[in-house]
């Protein structure tokens, strides 16, 4: 799946377009490495999304096939801080 995908998905970042905006400007990084939008995300993949304000740093636990719920949304990812 690709990553901007994955962030909107997962709601990590609320719309894809803004998931393309930030991951443009190089602020999200998968695996220590700064990430285009079209990235593909595979499990076990660590992102950082580096906000005005703070960092978010999370592991990729599951990758979807398909759009999920919002109760599901939380379990493809785990939070690192």
């Amino acid at each position: 799946m690709r990553l901007d995908k994955f962030l909107k998905v997962s709601r990590l970042i609320k719309r894809r377009t803004v998931a393309n905006e930030v991951s443009d400007m190089g602020r999200v990084l998968v695996n220590g490495n700064p990430a285009k939008p079209a990235k593909q995300i595979k499990e076990n993949d660590l992102i950082t999304i580096e906000y005005a304000n703070r960092t978010v740093n999370a592991k990729v636990i599951k990758v979807p096939t398909g759009n999920v719920s919002i109760q599901e949304a939380s379990t493809l990812y785990e939070l690192l801080d």
